[in-house]
């Protein structure tokens, strides 16, 4: 694939790759999978033509609004909102697999991500939601993100974050960028059906519980998360609205109303209950920016995951993906940025140079 010039937040451009080159790890379910290798076509949409055209958006000629029509968005969400409603509430993966946090429209930041990490279908993947909002490019974001989801269901999963939400994507940016450049208000409220079908929870090899906020009081057991209702904007107050909103804090006794007006905080004593009363080693979660990328909680019995570095093009953060491998042996990819911005209080400091580390945190 040539001349994809891209950049991330860096500035950096993203060097041309092949999207479908394997990079080493399989998927244990590839069996289900099978016709993800085949060219995916539903009426007029080829999805792997239209993985191309968006890992060239940046090339000259090639801004999304030239090589992307809305009316294939249109059916992109359509095809998307029916792979993630033929799939449960709850997501059960075997490892390996890479799971990633907020995103939030740095499409130049998840190609770069990419890029260090592999592409789909060689490495597999579970994003943690916030797709959208914030970023500059919302929607090359999550039209390559439900691309990828059509074209490998099996390997490939992405879960609701509080922006995938219309009450809170109307107003944090994804509502203006569908209006400015489609001129669309039905578009962005295409994408809202499909978010309305995306699962709020998933499980890696029955000990890793993900989720894009926290806990909830109303988690009564594991199968309980697994019959979830969706298809719905969630209620306040809900056990959905909690998935995406609520929060850690190391301050807390039992739980407290979030200081967001959403949802709670919980402390480290929640956190050990919960893990011993459904019977997993880690719960992994995104939802806030944190300096390093990750950061640890209840005895590294909680992890925060976040993948947008230069978080809003103000932020001295790092981005961080956890690797999970076969025998439930966790490591930590941190993809730090060049630009300099507002280091976050009570974190480390940043390298000047563009890097990826690896810190292996051990078997869960």
């Amino acid at each position: 694939m040539n001349g994809r010039t891209a950049s991330s937040s860096d500035g950096r451009p993203i060097p041309a790759v092949d999207a479908h080159a394997p990079n080493g790890a399989t998927a244990k379910n590839r069996s289900k999978g099978e016709a993800g290798k085949r060219s995916v076509k539903d009426g007029s949409l080829d999805v792997d033509d239209l993985i191309c055209r968006l890992l060239n958006v940046g090339s000259p000629g090639c801004s999304l609004t030239k090589v992307v029509k809305e009316t294939e968005m249109i059916q992109l969400c359509q095809m998307a909102r029916e792979v993630f409603m033929s799939q449960n509430s709850m997501i059960e993966i075997e490892p390996p697999v890479k799971i990633c946090g907020d995103i939030h429209g740095q499409y130049g930041d998840l190609l770069r991500l990419f890029d260090r990490c592999g592409f789909p279908p060689g490495v597999n993947y579970l994003f943690l939601g916030d797709y959208v909002d914030r970023g500059r490019q919302n929607l090359e974001t999550i039209c390559l993100l439900l691309a990828y989801k059509i074209k490998y269901p099996d390997n490939f999963f992405l879960l609701r974050g509080n922006h995938e939400c219309a009450t809170i994507n109307r107003v944090y940016g994804f509502y203006e960028e569908c209006n400015r450049r489609y001129q669309s208000v039905q578009l962005w409220q295409t994408f809202q059906d499909v978010f309305d079908a995306m699962p709020f929870t998933a499980l890696v090899s029955a000990k890793i519980l993900c989720m894009h906020g926290g806990l909830s009081p109303h988690i009564r057991s594991i199968d309980q998360l697994r019959h979830i209702t969706r298809s719905i904007e969630p209620p306040n107050p809900s056990l959905q609205m909690d998935l995406l909103w609520s929060d850690p804090d190391p301050y807390n006794k039992g739980w407290l109303p979030n200081t967001r007006g959403v949802s709670y905080t919980y402390g480290t004593e929640v956190v050990q209950e919960y893990v011993t009363k459904l019977n997993i080693d880690l719960i992994a979660r995104a939802h806030q920016v944190v300096q390093d990328g990750y950061e640890f909680f209840a005895g590294r019995k909680l992890i925060t995951i976040f993948s947008a570095p230069h978080y809003c093009g103000q932020f001295d953060n790092a981005a961080a993906v956890m690797s999970v491998d076969e025998n439930l042996a966790c490591s930590i990819h941190v993809l730090r940025p060049v630009v300099r911005g507002v280091k976050l209080l009570g974190s480390g400091g940043m390298r000047e140079s563009e890097s990826m580390s690896e810190n292996s945190i051990g078997p869960y």
